[in-house]
C-alpha cells in the first residue's frame, strides 16, 4: 500500500460507525463501514473482471459519493482513474476510449446503454453510495489476461488523470502520482486550518482537481466529513450549509456573485444565520473582484480566502494566511517553490512582472502527452502572469495568452476589469482584445448588466467616463459590448477566445 491509500484506509477504519460522507442527491449519510464495504466490493469487481496494476478506467458520472470510493478501491489495486464530465457526448466518449484504450468505463445508466456492445462485458454493479452503477470492460484488453494483475502500486506510481480546464486551447491530460496526491492534500490540510471537526461542501464538478483534492482528498486526510451537492445552488446554498453543519466550502468567484444576487438565496441566510457556522469559503479559478468580496465577507459574515492552484500542480500553489489575508492577492506560496521568469530570467524581486512558473513534490514535470514548452530546467510554466509583492504575496493579472496587444503596449485583462467591477450596474465582465486594424487590438469591456437591455448607451458611456478616470489611457477600452451570458468552462472560467469568436461571429458593431 501507498501512504495514500493507507491513509484513507485508516479514516474509514476510525469512523466505522460515524456518518462521513452524504449524498445530497440520495438526502442520506454514509458510515465508514458503508464506505468501506462499497471499496471492498468495488475493488472485488475489478479484479473479477482481470482489471489491475497499471490499467485505466474512465469515469463518466455526475457528483456522487460514489467518487471517493471508486478512487480508494482502485488505487488499492493500482488502477488509474481519470474521471471526466457527465456531459461528454456519446460520440467523444467512443473515441477517447478507442484512443487511449481504457480498460474499463464507469458510467451513467443512460450513457451505457449507448455505448454498450462489442468489445463491452457490461457488468452491473450495486453500492451503498449509488443503486446501480454501469460497469463496462473491454474484453479485447483483458481476454488474454488469466487473472488481474495483483502487482501492488508505488508511491510514484499514476492515481488520477485529469483534463486541464482548457481555457486558451484543447485541454491537457495530467497524470497525478499517489505520492503528488498525498503531498498537496497535506498541504491543502495545513494551509487551510481543516479539522476533524469540519464538514466540506462539494459544489464543483467532481471531475476536476478543486472537488477531487481541495474539497474530497483534503478533508478525508483531515479526518472531516464531506456533503456532495449534484451541483451548485444559490438558492438552496445557505440551506444546505445549515442543516448539514458546512463549515466551509471551495467556491468560483462566479457562486460568490451568484450568492450576493439571489434574493432567495440572501433571504434564507437572513432566516437562519444564528445557526450558520461557515468558518471561511474558498476561492479560486480566477481574482474575486475587491467589492464582490467585501459585500460577500460583510453580508454573510463569512470570511473569503483566496488561493491560486492549477490541475498541474494537484491542487493549490499559494493560499492567503488566514491571519493575514491581502485582498487582491492569491496569497504566499505554501508547500510550492514559486518564482516569476522575465525575458528567460527567473526572478523573486518585488513588482516585478512576468510568468508565473512552480515547482515541488506535487508538481508535475511533464504532460501525459509531449508539451515540452510547458516545462523549464524542472519549473512548470503556468502561462499565467503575475508579480510578487514586497511581502511575497502573489498577484495574478491574467494569461499570457491573453493580453491584449494594443498599439505596442501590453494590457492584461484582469487588471481592468478589477477597475471597471467597482460599477455597480455590472453583473459581470470580461476585457478582450479584439481586432483593430490601426492598434491591432482594441480593449473591449464585454459587460452582463444587472439590469439588460436597458440604459446601455449610458452605461457605455459611464463605463468611458470611469476609465478615464482610472485606467491608463491604453488600458482603457475603447469598445463596450452587452450579453446576457458568457460562454465558460466547468469551473466557471471565461472561455475568453469563444468569447471573442462569438463577437466576431455576430458582427456586432460599437
Amino acid at each position: 500500500m501507498t501512504t495514500l491509500t493507507k491513509k484513507l484506509s485508516q479514516q474509514l477504519k476510525n469512523n466505522m460507525n460515524e456518518p462521513l460522507i452524504k449524498d445530497e442527491n440520495l438526502a442520506t449519510w454514509f458510515t465508514g463501514l458503508d464506505l468501506q464495504d462499497d471499496v471492498y466490493r468495488l475493488r472485488d469487481a475489478f479484479v473479477a473482471n482481470k482489471l489491475g496494476y497499471g490499467d485505466q478506467i474512465l469515469v463518466c458520472l455526475p457528483n456522487s459519493a460514489v467518487f471517493p470510493v471508486i478512487n480508494q478501491a482502485a488505487w488499492n489495486l493500482g488502477i488509474i482513474v481519470h474521471p471526466i464530465s457527465p456531459t461528454t457526448p456519446i460520440a467523444e466518449l467512443r473515441a477517447d476510449w478507442q484512443e487511449r484504450h481504457y480498460a474499463g468505463i464507469l458510467l451513467a445508466p443512460t450513457l451505457a446503454t449507448a455505448l454498450s456492445g462489442a468489445p463491452f462485458m457490461a457488468t452491473q454493479l450495486q453500492l451503498h453510495t449509488v443503486a446501480e452503477l454501469p460497469f463496462l470492460v473491454d474484453r479485447e484488453q483483458t481476454a488474454g489476461r488469466v487473472v488481474a494483475s495483483t502487482r501492488l502500486p508505488q508511491e510514484d506510481d499514476l492515481a488520477l488523470i485529469l483534463n486541464t480546464s482548457g481555457t486558451t486551447g484543447k485541454p491537457k491530460r495530467v497524470g497525478l502520482t499517489h505520492a503528488m496526491l498525498v503531498s498537496a492534500a497535506e498541504n491543502d490540510v495545513r494551509s487551510n486550518h481543516m479539522t476533524a471537526d469540519d464538514v466540506a461542501m462539494i459544489t464543483m464538478p467532481m471531475f476536476h482537481i478543486n472537488a477531487q483534492v481541495m474539497s474530497t482528498l483534503s478533508t478525508r486526510l483531515a479526518g472531516g466529513k464531506i456533503l456532495v451537492t449534484p451541483k451548485f445552488s444559490a438558492s438552496k446554498f445557505w440551506q444546505q450549509v445549515k442543516d448539514n453543519g458546512v463549515t466551509w466550502v471551495s467556491v468560483v468567484p462566479t457562486i460568490i456573485t451568484f450568492l450576493l444576487l439571489n434574493d432567495n438565496a440572501n433571504r434564507v441566510y437572513q432566516e437562519n444565520a444564528a445557526d450558520i457556522h461557515l468558518r471561511y469559503v474558498r476561492s479560486s479559478s480566477f481574482a474575486l473582484p475587491e467589492d464582490k468580496l467585501r459585500a460577500f465577507q460583510d453580508n454573510f459574515n463569512t470570511l473569503v480566502i483566496e488561493g491560486y492552484g492549477m490541475t498541474e500542480a494537484a491542487s493549490q500553489c499559494t493560499i492567503n494566511p488566514f491571519d493575514a489575508p491581502k485582498i487582491g492577492s492569491a496569497g504566499k506560496a505554501f508547500g510550492t517553490d514559486l518564482k516569476i521568469l522575465v525575458d528567460g530570467v527567473l526572478s523573486d524581486e518585488p513588482n516585478v512582472l512576468g510568468e508565473i512558473v512552480v515547482k515541488g513534490d506535487h508538481v508535475i514535470t511533464q504532460y501525459m502527452d509531449p508539451n515540452p514548452d510547458s516545462f523549464k530546467h524542472g519549473w512548470f510554466l503556468t502561462g499565467d502572469l503575475g508579480y510578487l509583492d514586497e511581502d511575497g504575496y502573489l498577484f495574478v493579472k491574467g494569461r499570457s495568452k491573453e493580453i491584449i496587444s494594443r498599439g505596442g503596449e501590453k494590457v492584461a485583462p484582469a487588471a481592468v476589469e478589477n477597475v471597471l467591477n467597482e460599477l455597480d450596474f455590472i453583473e459581470q465582465l470580461s476585457v478582450i482584445g479584439m481586432p483593430d486594424e490601426l492598434y491591432g487590438e482594441e480593449v473591449t469591456a464585454v459587460v452582463i448588466s444587472t439590469t439588460p437591455g436597458l440604459d446601455e448607451a449610458a452605461q457605455r458611456q459611464a463605463i468611458f467616463d470611469y476609465a478615464q478616470d482610472h485606467l491608463a489611457k491604453y488600458e482603457s477600452p475603447t469598445r463596450v459590448e452587452f450579453v446576457r451570458e458568457f460562454p465558460r468552462n466547468m469551473t466557471g472560467k471565461v472561455l475568453r477566445p469563444q468569447l471573442r469568436e462569438q463577437l466576431l461571429t455576430a458582427g456586432v458593431t460599437r
